[in-house]
Formats: C-alpha cells, sequence, structure tokens
C-alpha cells in the first residue's frame, strides 16, 4: 500500500500506517517478518529514508541482544537500499576531547 500511493502527497496517512505496522518488529513468525521488512522497505521508498531511520535509531543500541539484532537487519536492509540518502540525517556525536571528529564537508552543503 505504501508503494501504490508514492508521490500522491499521502505522507501523513503513512506516517499514520508506520505507527501501526512497526511494533509488529518483533514478531517471530517467518511469513510475519517477511511482511514487516516489505513493509519497511515500502516505508522507505515512500516515506524517505530519513523517516525510517528516525524510527530506526531507537533500537540499534538498546541494552538487549534480541532487540539490537532486529532493529540491525532493518537498518541492514536499509543501508542496503538507500545509502547516499542516509548520510545526511545520521546523528550529530559531540565526542570532545583528543577525538574531535567533524564533518566538514557536509557541513558545507547543509
Amino acid at each position: 500500500m505504501a508503494l501504490g500511493v508514492y508521490g500522491f502527497g499521502c505522507e501523513d496517512a503513512l506516517q499514520h500506517l508506520i505507527n501501526f505496522v512497526w511494533p509488529n518488529i518483533f514478531e517471530t513468525s517467518p511469513h510475519l517478518v517477511q511482511s514487516f521488512n516489505d513493509a519497511a522497505d515500502g516505508f522507505r521508498v515512500s516515506l524517505g529514508a530519513c523517516k525510517v531511520l528516525q524510527y530506526t535509531l531507537q533500537g540499534l543500541f538498546h541494552p538487549a541482544r534480541k532487540v539490537r539484532d532486529v532493529y540491525w537487519k532493518v537498518y541492514n536492509g536499509l543501508y542496503i537500499g538507500s545509502q547516499d540518502a542516509l548520510v545526511a540525517h545520521y546523528p550529530r556525536f559531540n565526542i570532545g576531547g583528543v577525538n574531535g571528529f567533524e564533518r566538514f564537508e557536509l557541513e558545507y552543503f547543509l
């Protein structure tokens, strides 16, 4: 359904739909896992990689390994599908001290 309305200006309805689909990320039956991955790919195309990345970042560094594994699988699919669109939306980490990591070239364009 998300791929069928791509480009029609239905992003608010798709945002509402992803709020209903996203809690199914922890399903364990194979057909629901495949359905969720397909839905996540559809949302990646229709809503954009930034919105799906925002949902994915919350679980990438979760303390529980089972939660991390599921979210990393979604992130890997997101990275394979649209790695160029993700660069501008990575979060900024303020790491002070000796290691001052900056993104100078990216800040030129923003």
